[in-house]
This record gives structure tokens, C-alpha cells and sequence, in this order.
């Protein structure tokens, strides 16, 4: 098939540069029946393997397929927090108009109201106007808070219309509110990904490169999924078994996101009712016993008990204090596979990192996992 496999570290790592079959990669996950093993496949899925998330990325000529690989009509819009820093929302905009994108701006992108971007009824309205501006991706400026406030307020009906017409609403971080009210109360899919600041505004380079080719993945209806390697992990202390077993998880429901916010809907009509799902969830600047805590949450709720596997992102900003006396991450991984049945997997690219993949929050994915290699299923989702 003559893919490439590129391979990009987490900060702080070195990038590595690899060129190989993408067969060798599916081998493994064809042995547990997986869909993933197509070699008439004619389309990426992004991936990863040794060191980090990467993406996988083949030679493609636009001329010799169907896709539509023209420029797209993106609305800007700031449902949130107020836009603070407006030298990265201008270079955002200007990175999207290079790659040929037609950029539309909400006239309230950059209002401000207290912490927010304008007042409740002026963020609830720019959501509307996204909703019905028949653009081909609705993309926030950014995170931080304040939908949870609107969630009452939104024309979830008219939202999941311009889903069903094309218009895909991505999002990070705050915008889970959004996102798993609009999939409890319509079924809708949106995608969890990039925010226009952080990560098409970033200063002093270039956006990273995995995250903008998924990104244009899914504006070309190339995307099919997200693969990754996990982290090296010790058997288990008593039966010496591996820390995450083989799995082969068909037709579940991905959900998820943001930890803090999704806790947060535990008890509302805003939480979905995700029974035997593949559970993703990330957060940032939240010590590993808060973390714990929220999972509890979940725990005690019933939430983990009804999932399929549990994938856990990336969970950064924190810092261990001399009290923790050895309590870190892992820590919390090691107790929540004391809890629940359901496969625990880690190092998803997702979260307040650079290096994101692109997640449809409401699909049907499969899962497969053989050692630590991990991969995410959808298929084409247009």
C-alpha cells in the first residue's frame, strides 16, 4: 500500500521520522477480528507507534478520488470565555484563509462580558447563527467556560438540522457541555478537536502538523479513525497478566471529553444515556486525587459500570506536591482497573496538547487494542 507512518512525540520528546508498511500496523489488530485489516482500504486513519501519537498518511492524488478537496466555509464563533488573546485568534484566522479556507466570523466572536464572550443571550445567539450559517465546519475560538450556563437555552433541534445538512461543530475542552447535551437530547454527532486560538493560532511556528491533517481529514472526508501507542505499563503484580488485555470492542457509542465538564452533568438531561460505549476523557490543570475524585463520581453514578472500555487522554498542567508521597496518575489508572470491568486505555492524543486527533462524539466506532497499540474505528461519517 506504500503508507507512510509518521510519528510525532509529545512535547518534550524528540520527533521521530518513520517510513514503513501500513500493513504491519493492521497485522496485529486483524488477529482480533478487527475491521481495521482492509487492503482495499483507499483512505489514512490516523495513528500512532513508537514514542508518541502520529498519524498515518498515505500518497494521495485528490484528482483520482471523490472527495471534495476544495476550500470550505468555516464560521468562527465564541460560545465561552472571552477571546483574551487576540494576536492568536487574527493568526488562527489567517492560518485557516492559507490553506484556502473562506473564514466567516460571528459578529460577537470578540465580545466581552465579564469572564465571557458577551452575555448568555448573545453567546446563545452566536450558536444559532452558527447553526444556520450552512457552513461546512462551526469551529469555536476557544475554550474555558460558559456553556454550561446556556445548556437550557439551546435550540438543540435546529442544531441537529444543520448537522443532518453537513455543517460539522468541533470543539475542545468547555464545548463537551455542548457537545453531549446536543448528542443526550438529539443523538446528534459533533467532533471533539481543535480551537481556532490554541491551535491554528499557536505563535512562533507552525500548528502542529497531525492535528491540521486530521483536521483536513475530516473537512475531506478522509478521516476514518484514530490509532495510537499506549504506555509501556508493568504486568499485573499478582497474576502477571498485561495491564490492559486484547480487546475487541464492535458498535459502541465514542463519547466524552473534558472530565470536569462531563462530572459536571452527572444528574441532568444533559448527560447521555451512553450504555456499552467507549468512554474518552482528558483535562488540564486538575492534581491526579481531583481526577480520582471525579471518577468516582462516575463510578458511584453507574456512568463506568456501562461502558465498553474507558479511554483516558492526556492530562496535563499539574504539579505532584511532597504530601502525594508516590500518589501520581498512574496511581489513579491502577485503582480505577480495580473498579470497573471494562478496559482501561491511556495516551489517547487527545486533550490540551498540541498534538490532537480529531473524535466524532456520538459515532459508532470499534475498538481494538493488541498490546499497546490502540486503534479507534468510524469508517466515513458523511
Amino acid at each position: 500500500m506504500g503508507r507512510a507512518l509518521r510519528l510525532a512525540a509529545h512535547p518534550g520528546k524528540a520527533l521521530v521520522q518513520l517510513q514503513k508498511g501500513f500493513e504491519q500496523v493492521l497485522k496485529s489488530a486483524a488477529r482480533v477480528s478487527s475491521p481495521f485489516h482492509d487492503p482495499a482500504a483507499a483512505h489514512p486513519i490516523h495513528g500512532a507507534g513508537p514514542g508518541g501519537p502520529s498519524a498515518l498518511q498515505h500518497d494521495h492524488d485528490p484528482s483520482q478520488c471523490d472527495h471534495d478537496h476544495g476550500p470550505k466555509h468555516i464560521y468562527i464563533y465564541s460560545p465561552s470565555s472571552a477571546v483574551r488573546d487576540k494576536p492568536a485568534f487574527r493568526r488562527g484566522i489567517a492560518r485557516l484563509q492559507a490553506l484556502g479556507h473562506q473564514v466567516e466570523v460571528d459578529p460577537d466572536a470578540l465580545a466581552v462580558h465579564t469572564r465571557f464572550a458577551g452575555d448568555d443571550a448573545t453567546r446563545l445567539a452566536a450558536i444559532h447563527r452558527a447553526a444556520a450559517s450552512g457552513a461546512d465546519v462551526a469551529l469555536i475560538s476557544r475554550g474555558g467556560y460558559g456553556l454550561s450556563r446556556l445548556l437550557g437555552g439551546i435550540r438543540y433541534k435546529a442544531v441537529a438540522k444543520a448537522v443532518e445538512k453537513g455543517t460539522r461543530f468541533v470543539g475542545v475542552s468547555d464545548f463537551t457541555a455542548f457537545q453531549l447535551a446536543l448528542l443526550a437530547q438529539t443523538g446528534a454527532t459533533s467532533w471533539a478537536g481543535p480551537s481556532l486560538g490554541a491551535d491554528f493560532g499557536v505563535a512562533g511556528g507552525e500548528p502542529d502538523d497531525i492535528m491540521e491533517a486530521c483536521f483536513d481529514d475530516l473537512l475531506s472526508g478522509h478521516g476514518e479513525g484514530s490509532g495510537w501507542r499506549m504506555h509501556r505499563e508493568k504486568p499485573h503484580a499478582t497474576t502477571g497478566k498485561p495491564a490492559v488485555p486484547d480487546v475487541y470492542v464492535k458498535d459502541a457509542t465514542l463519547w466524552g471529553g473534558n472530565l470536569s465538564v462531563l462530572a459536571s452533568l452527572v444528574g441532568t438531561p444533559y448527560l447521555p444515556d451512553a450504555m456499552g460505549g467507549v468512554l474518552f476523557l482528558e483535562d488540564v490543570h486538575e492534581h491526579p486525587y481531583r481526577i480520582e475524585r471525579m471518577l468516582t463520581q462516575l463510578l458511584h453514578a453507574g456512568v463506568l459500570a456501562r461502558q465498553k472500555a474507558v479511554v483516558l487522554g492526556q492530562f496535563t498542567s499539574f504539579k505532584l506536591a511532597p504530601h502525594d508521597k508516590g500518589y501520581k496518575l498512574q496511581s489513579v489508572v491502577d485503582w480505577l482497573r480495580t473498579q470497573i470491568k471494562a478496559p482501561v486505555l491511556t495516551n489517547l492524543p487527545f486533550g490540551h496538547v498540541p498534538t490532537k486527533v480529531l473524535l466524532p462524539v456520538g459515532a459508532k466506532v470499534s475498538l481494538s487494542v493488541e498490546d499497546r497499540d490502540a486503534l479507534i474505528y468510524w469508517g466515513h461519517t458523511h
